[in-house]
């Protein structure tokens, strides 16, 4: 029951995350979309994070998940972009 609530609250920041990347981002995509590359972003983020020993609390946490988030906005947007 405890992993139950484990990822529902990982779903439920990252896409609290994708969110606020959208913003930040000034994403036209659906909330859904961030929610989703937000999702991808913040474990994006948190593996970087542990590659390069950037660590310590909820605050770097969460700004490493952003700057995930972000990034693969980015990604996505240069990927997928319109032509």
């Amino acid at each position: 029951m405890e992993l139950v609530w484990k990822i529902l609250v990982a779903v439920l920041l990252g896409a609290l995350i994708g969110w606020l990347a959208g913003k930040i981002m000034k994403s036209e995509g659906s909330f859904l979309r961030n929610m989703i590359l937000g999702i991808v972003g913040a474990a994006l983020g948190g593996w970087l994070g542990s590659l390069i020993k950037i660590g310590g609390g909820w605050v770097m946490s969460i700004i490493l998940a952003i700057a995930g988030a972000c990034l693969i906005i980015f990604l996505w947007r240069l990927i997928f972009k319109k032509r």
